[in-house]
């Protein structure tokens, strides 16, 4: 079972950037395609990105692509999340999630989870 801890969040104006980072203990983070997903307040838990094993393949919602950028580090067991261009919008705690099947856009398809990190991005 592997185990995910979200770091990175915090307060930022509108067009500012942030990194995420969500760093994996207890199995190698290779064996497991990632994903991050958020959720505002009132709101489903919603699909950002995802990344195969290899990192090879990644997959974004639309309402981020172009602004945001998912990438792994097999060898660091780390995946991160750069986002640029933040608007009011992003504004959401942001999960990292772990798979033992293929990246998907779908949340149930994540076994593990992280606790979250804040990320508030103000006009």
């Amino acid at each position: 079972q592997v185990q995910l801890i979200e770091s990175g969040g915090g307060l930022v104006q509108a067009g500012g950037s942030l990194r995420l980072s969500c760093a994996a203990s207890g199995r190698t983070l290779s064996s497991y395609a990632m994903g991050w997903f958020r959720q505002a307040p009132g709101k489903e838990r919603e699909f950002v990105a995802a990344i195969s094993w290899t990192g090879g393949t990644t997959y974004y919602a639309d309402s981020v692509k172009g602004r945001f950028t998912i990438s792994r580090d097999n060898a660091k067991n780390m995946v991160y999340l750069q986002m640029n261009s933040l608007e009011p919008e992003d504004t959401a705690v942001y999960y990292c999630a772990g798979t033992r099947s293929n990246a998907s856009s779908r949340k149930s398809m994540y076994n593990y989870w992280g606790q979250g990190t804040q990320v508030t991005v103000s006009s």
